[in-house]
């Protein structure tokens, strides 16, 4: 067998996997618990900030995420009251302020550059004055779009301490943009990383995509060189999906099978171009001094380090604020309602302005953890990671080890050459695993949560 084909005819890309439960295991909460009594018991010494902005000035044709282009005057500034008011349950919620403290921060969206400069102070002060996060004295990571990342905005975040500003790029090459209905010139990309290195926010980030129509692996390349001009700290590389409701889908590109979620079929060629470009990228990463992180981070080996902010999400202490924001405790993990299609996103959005405090103080869509599912997550979102799942850590949380809990899965993956016990403190992915996230991270979904994804209704 190869390494450019699928092991055993399963495609490499079925879902991808940043958080565990996926959202669409989540459903409607009938009882609505309390915040402040799911939050009671949680450790809070050290918990992350995720604020989420829904907003874009457009929807690129591969985006699946709960985001709408523009807003009618007036609605930026009302989603920071309802987000203002929302903090204000959310930090009383959690009770003694002395016990309160955030380890990381990060603004998502969306694209939160979507705001003025003036709003973005506003975010910010909702961060640090209503939830109590010091965004000077914690890792701060906020995305942005090349349009978005105008001087005025870059220097609100830079001077409230902004630590990492991602940009989305996604392609150097015009004709790789458009086929991924991405609008922009090569020319605004480049003035909006100068401005970026201008107001020199330490890390700045660059995300590009593969296995886009028309591209190869020249373009590719080219792509890489034009991004390691600027000597990111950090590169994510993403392959294409084609997903429902988006507007690739609605257009009828790209390729039908697991690129579009639908499971049952796979796309063999595109498949195997998606690996080639995956593998060249990761090879021309790694001969250019960048270390993996995972299938899709790459950091340069001199980078500042910057904490907790790589998403790897092995422990619970997540508060979420904004609409599109989930929130982790040790036995809920809880958000509002998601959807893709635009019609659904402004009802929510809409819904999410018109809240008050009582609505804030409540859990409204979630899927309730048992310890079982705690292990698979934590199991799960360390073997994504390079530097893999230490077994000392995992026996320390669940006084098991690993094969104990999850022996048949394992040696799936041990059986298919993905899985390495080589170092005998830590289970790691091997080369191809890694290649292969995509695939084994669904692998290892349990069967309540695929049969609660297989039910979700799109919208």
């Amino acid at each position: 067998m190869t390494t450019a084909e699928p092991v055993g005819g399963e495609s490499p890309y079925r879902h991808y996997v940043y958080a565990y439960p996926h959202k669409t295991a989540y459903r409607p909460l009938s009882e609505r618990p309390l915040l402040r009594e799911l939050w009671a018991a949680e450790p809070k010494d050290a918990l992350s900030l995720y604020v989420h902005i829904p907003f874009c000035e457009v929807r690129c044709g591969f985006c699946n995420l709960f985001t709408r282009i523009g807003a009618p005057d007036g609605l930026t500034g009302a989603y920071l009251d309802a987000l203002e008011r929302q903090a204000t349950a959310v930090r009383e919620a959690l009770g003694d302020t002395d016990r309160v403290r955030f380890a990381t921060a990060a603004f998502g969206g969306g694209t939160p550059t979507f705001l003025t400069a003036g709003e973005l102070e506003r975010l910010c002060d909702i961060a640090e004055h209503r939830m109590g996060a010091d965004l000077r004295a914690v890792p701060l990571s906020v995305e942005a779009s090349p349009a978005t990342a105008t001087a005025d905005r870059l220097a609100v975040l830079a001077d409230r301490g902004a630590t990492r500003l991602s940009l989305g790029v996604q392609s150097f090459v015009g004709s790789e943009a458009r086929a991924a209905v991405r609008p922009q010139r090569r020319a605004d990309v480049e003035a909006a990383l100068g401005r970026v290195r201008d107001a020199r926010i330490p890390v700045l980030n660059i995300d590009l995509i593969y296995g886009i129509e028309g591209q190869h692996e020249d373009s590719w390349l080219h792509s890489l060189e034009a991004a390691l001009a600027w000597r990111p700290e950090e590169l994510y590389l993403y392959p294409l999906y084609v997903r429902p409701l988006t507007g690739l889908d609605r257009r009828g590109s790209g390729r039908s099978g697991p690129g579009r979620q639908a499971c049952a079929a796979t796309d063999p060629a595109w498949d195997e171009q998606r690996l080639r470009l995956y593998r060249a990228g990761r090879d021309h990463l790694l001969a250019h001094g960048y270390t993996q992180q995972s299938m899709r981070m790459f950091r340069r080996a001199d980078a500042p380090a910057q904490g907790a902010d790589d998403y790897a999400c092995q422990t619970d202490g997540m508060i979420g604020l904004g609409c599109g924001a989930r929130s982790y405790t040790s036995a809920l993990h809880y958000s509002f309602d998601y959807a893709v299609g635009m019609h659904r996103i402004r009802g929510i959005v809409d819904d999410y302005v018109a809240g008050g405090a009582a609505d804030f103080a409540r859990a409204q869509v979630g899927f309730r953890m048992d310890p079982r599912e705690a292990r698979r997550r934590h199991l799960l979102q360390s073997l994504l990671q390079a530097e893999g799942l230490r077994l000392d850590d995992y026996r320390a949380r669940f006084g098991a080890a690993p094969a104990d809990d999850f022996g048949a899965e394992l040696g799936r993956l041990a059986d298919r050459g993905w899985l390495t016990d080589a170092d005998p403190t830590t289970l790691r992915l091997t080369p191809e695993g890694l290649a292969h996230s995509d695939a084994v991270g669904p692998d290892l979904f349990s069967p309540a949560v695929r049969a609660a994804m297989a039910r979700y209704e799109r919208k």
